[in-house]
């Protein structure tokens, strides 16, 4: 590109996962650029601070985001990285995904020092997720499992597991093998068992939108049908006023030159859940395909879901 920026700055939660994720932007971006300097920025962000709470009592995944979104608002940073599964599914005013970066593998993971999948624990066994989507699948097929919210960063979890305080967990297979940890992972579970976030699996980099420079910088980084899957996936969740709070989940894959994207809205409990899914040409817009299936949901009954949810929140 021409007269790219000489240095930038890149915010970045201080988890060994976030800084992970920030790095290997970097280090991208290192080989694109050799002439352009490189600088992480290291923050804690509320949601870093506040492990007791679940997200949901906190008010949701924006809180691993607004002081990143700060420093770029600042000028004390030109990009920051995320996890596009802890994206609001409103962008905050002045503020663009810039690239969103080939998928890791999007699923769950089930991890466990004694057990080999879910339908093997025995009733009470004790299973540790911070994802309201996790527990009300979990919930929905294995009602004899204790499933307790377990917050914190991966090796803390991992360290509650073997410490005995639970007898399995479960995770995104993404972050353990970006951390070098595949090797904990007991099964990865397959997408009908446990359908993934919105965007689970996907990085993506943030900047103002009054970046142009940046913007064009991070472009060889974008991956298209990627970014295609994600966009659907978060028009879905947008469609149907997805939240933390919201036990919901999406996913789209290509199948050659089409894309299927599925679905679900649950009860916190599990004791009510619908799935559907629809299809599209990779040809047209992911939005579309979004709303198409945020419809077909609430005719199956996903409207009166949220609307329990939110009654239960007044």
């Amino acid at each position: 590109m021409r007269n790219p920026p000489s240095r930038i700055v890149v915010a970045t939660r201080e988890s060994a996962l976030a800084l992970w994720q920030a790095r290997h932007v970097e280090s991208r971006l290192q080989a694109l650029y050799p002439s352009v300097g490189t600088r992480l920025l290291g923050m804690t962000t509320e949601g870093d601070r506040r492990l007791g709470a679940s997200l949901a009592a906190l008010g949701g995944k924006g809180l691993f985001v607004k002081e990143l979104e700060q420093a770029l608002a600042d000028r004390r940073a030109d990009i920051a990285v995320h996890s596009m599964k802890d994206m609001p599914v409103q962008l905050s005013a002045g503020f663009l995904i810039a690239a969103i970066t080939a998928r890791e593998d999007p699923r769950d993971a089930f991890v466990s020092n004694r057990y080999r999948d879910l339908g093997e624990l025995p009733a009470g066994a004790r299973v540790g997720t911070s994802s309201l989507r996790r527990e009300s699948q979990i919930r929905a097929r294995y009602p004899r499992l204790d499933v307790q919210p377990l917050r914190g960063n991966v090796h803390t979890r991992l360290r509650r597991l073997d410490e005995g305080r639970f007898d399995a967990l479960i995770l995104a297979a993404a972050g353990l093998k970006r951390l070098g940890l595949e090797a904990r992972i007991t099964r990865v579970l397959d997408t009908q068992e446990s359908l993934p976030a919105v965007g689970q699996g996907a990085l993506g980099i943030e900047c103002r939108a009054e970046r142009a420079d940046v913007a064009a910088l991070l472009a060889p980084l974008d991956d298209p049908d990627t970014r295609w899957c994600v966009e659907a996936e978060r028009a879905l969740s947008r469609a149907l006023g997805g939240s933390c709070t919201t036990p919901l989940g999406g996913h789209a894959h290509l199948e050659g030159g089409r894309v299927r994207l599925r679905g679900f809205v649950a009860a916190p409990d599990g004791s009510r859940i619908v799935y559907d899914e629809a299809v599209a040409d990779r040809a047209s817009a992911p939005e579309e395909l979004g709303r198409i299936l945020a419809d077909k949901l609430a005719v199956r009954g996903a409207r009166d879901i949220l609307a329990g949810l939110e009654a239960q929140k007044s």
